[in-house]
């Protein structure tokens, strides 16, 4: 991997060097993670030209339980520098590493200021006076929208993890339960199958809690005839997905649980059918938003339809009705349209996919636990 991880840091600094720097300083956890391999806490990147060095508030084996695994080792190929006294809050890896920017004659630095605090960044100019600062953006994120094939095999387990933890609780005993008391099963079971842990807090609704896109689970105890809706996700490696899906409780559904649920099922495959390369953003938006439109439940939808996916369960690309862009391939989003209605509750459908021409297939669906409307 460590090739891969030099390529990735090739194209930051081109993408530098169009801007007019030659120098970055990256911070923001995820994308050290990604330009790195890990992210050790506190830790930030000084690329520069033959400059590839991580900046560190601690030794690396400085955790409760020594040192880190392998897979959440940096590359091998970066110079590993730490701040002596940088854990007891007598350094910053970021200011040391503006310092040293200008030490190997920088005369610019691109910074994440979307990331940088302004006590943080008025630390750097304080330190470094004649260094001119220019905003690295979001060229990371930018770069992290598409993934490679081991990003996405990553993604494909995480997403067999999560299937496997649902389908398991749904052979549980559910009625009397509490919705916090199953999503720490949920999360439990994701564990046991070989997460690192969630992908985010796990949402469990019930009755008129049903169909709320994040909703925090509560005492709220399982009924017969509740929806119950479910979210949950797993991190693998450091990617994260998610699945969704709203059954019900103990009897036949009532006809209007069953109009509900055919609505937004049909919505959420208006959008998955929509994920080709090349879509306009708000287009796979509107393909979903339209269906829940036309039966008339318009009023109080979800900002967005989805998004990306990936060291972060809340990535770019957004699926939006005012969102700029299109598609590529090899571009994990979610589709998780949903309809909630107060006082009785609501339906949530969500997969993860992977974008794909049709000569391949069409967009690869990540998350394959049945979206039939089953009574439990």
């Amino acid at each position: 991997m460590s090739e891969v991880y030099a390529a990735r840091r090739e194209r930051l600094r081109e993408r530098c060097a169009a801007g007019g720097s030659a120098t970055a300083l990256v911070s923001r956890p995820a994308n050290v993670r990604y330009l790195a391999g890990a992210a050790p806490r506190g830790a930030v990147l000084l690329l520069g030209k033959g400059t590839d060095l991580m900046l560190c508030a601690g030794p690396l084996d400085a955790g409760p339980l020594g040192a880190p695994p392998d897979d959440e080792r940096p590359d091998e190929a970066l110079r590993i520098q730490t701040l002596p006294g940088a854990g007891d809050g007598r350094g910053d890896p970021a200011v040391a590493a503006a310092d040293l920017a200008v030490a190997h004659g920088a005369e610019s630095l691109a910074v994440e200021e979307h990331h940088l605090t302004v006590a943080r960044h008025r630390a750097i100019r304080s330190v470094t006076p004649r260094l001119r600062l220019t905003d690295l953006g979001g060229a990371v994120e930018q770069l992290r929208v598409v993934k490679d094939e081991e990003e996405i095999s990553c993604l494909r387990i995480g997403a067999e993890i999560a299937d496997q933890a649902l389908s398991e609780l749904l052979e549980s005993i559910l009625v009397g339960r509490t919705e916090r008391h199953l999503a720490l099963e949920l999360e439990r079971r994701l564990v046991d199958h070989g997460a690192d842990g969630p992908a985010f807090a796990t949402s469990v609704g019930t009755g008129p809690n049903s169909g709320r896109r994040g909703h925090r689970a509560t005492d709220r105890r399982v009924e017969e005839g509740d929806f119950l809706s479910v979210c949950l996700g797993a991190n693998y490696r450091g990617y994260r997905c998610e699945i969704g899906r709203t059954f019900v409780i103990g009897t036949s559904p009532a006809d209007w649980q069953i109009e509900l649920y055919d609505v937004v099922f049909a919505a959420q495959r208006a959008g998955r059918e929509a994920l080709t390369p090349g879509a306009e953003y708000r287009d796979v938006d509107r393909a979903a938003r339209h269906v829940l439109d036309s039966a008339g439940y318009g009023h109080g939808l979800s900002p967005l339809t989805g998004h990306g996916v990936g060291l972060e369960i809340d990535e770019d690309p957004q699926l939006a009705p005012a969102a700029m862009g299109k598609l590529d391939a090899c571009v994990p989003v979610t589709v998780e349209p949903g309809v909630h209605l107060p006082g009785r509750g609501g339906v949530r459908i969500d997969d993860t996919l992977v974008v794909r021409p049709e000569a391949d297939g069409g967009p690869e669906l990540l998350t394959i636990t049945t979206k039939e409307l089953l009574a439990l």
